[in-house]
């Protein structure tokens, strides 16, 4: 029988396997008896571990990109503050002055119902004294003069434009019609008889500012004037026996 056709018995296989030689354990196990014969496995080596940066570039240029805005608006401010800064000094800007330069009184009359009706003329002095600055006077203005918080007569300033360094008196003409009580009557003539007559003239304007040519924003300016007079009889010369002036820029009030 050739050696190719030879068929193996089963018998054969397991004297075989029970011949070969047994193959060590990968893991012993330790014991007390034998933990000083037999030695650990060698420690196997550590893979280095490569970490991305792709995160950390970004979050890098982001902050990179901030920094770099906040460089930029603090150069802008710089820039702008030199500007408003040499402008101020070249400008040298100032408050245009306001003053109560005459008060005159055409009627002042009571009747016996306790209304009364006045007609008063007041001249207001206007003063520029910027010599690059000029103002325009808008047309939706008002002037009210005020007896004890009630209103005895109004008018308005006309419009105009007041150039540099300039002086304008503007007159206005005040009429009005009011009902008045018998204690606020009683006290309008005991100040009569006294030569001490309070009043609160007070004026709101819009003005446009002009830096030379160009014609800058506008805004509104209050001014309250408190008058003492003398007397307010009719064709009589009123005498103004002290005055304060408060001025309020949209906002910013000063008083003088």
């Amino acid at each position: 029988m050739d050696y190719a056709q030879r068929r193996v018995h089963p018998s054969d296989v397991e004297a075989a396997m029970e011949a070969a030689p047994a193959y060590p354990s990968k893991y012993v196990m330790l014991n007390n008896s034998n933990s000083s014969s037999v030695r650990p496995p060698p420690q196997r080596r550590n893979i280095p571990r490569y970490h991305s940066n792709h995160h950390h570039s970004r979050g890098h240029c982001c902050l990179k990109c901030v920094c770099c805005c906040l460089c930029f608006f603090i150069v802008v401010i710089i820039v702008l503050a030199s500007v408003l800064a040499v402008l101020y000094v070249t400008l040298n800007p100032k408050m245009p002055q306001y003053n109560v330069e005459s008060f005159e009184v055409n009627a002042f009359t009571m009747d016996p119902d306790f209304s009364l009706y006045t007609e008063f003329v007041v001249v207001v002095k206007s003063n520029n004294p910027n010599k690059d600055i000029a103002f325009t006077y808008g047309k939706d203005s008002s002037v009210v003069v005020a007896y004890s918080d009630s209103t005895l007569c109004s008018g308005k300033l006309p419009a105009f434009h007041q150039p540099f360094q300039n002086t304008t008196m503007i007159p206005v003409v005040l009429t009005g019609k009011s009902e008045f009580g018998s204690g606020l009557q009683e006290a309008l003539m005991d100040n009569r008889e006294t030569g001490r007559i309070p009043l609160l003239v007070i004026v709101k304007a819009p003005i446009s500012v002009m830096v030379k040519s160009l014609a800058l924003r506008q805004f509104m300016v209050n001014v309250n004037c408190s008058l003492v007079v003398d007397n307010l009889a009719p064709n009589k010369r009123v005498r103004i026996l002290s005055s304060t002036y408060t001025y309020a820029f949209e906002g910013i009030t000063l008083q003088i």
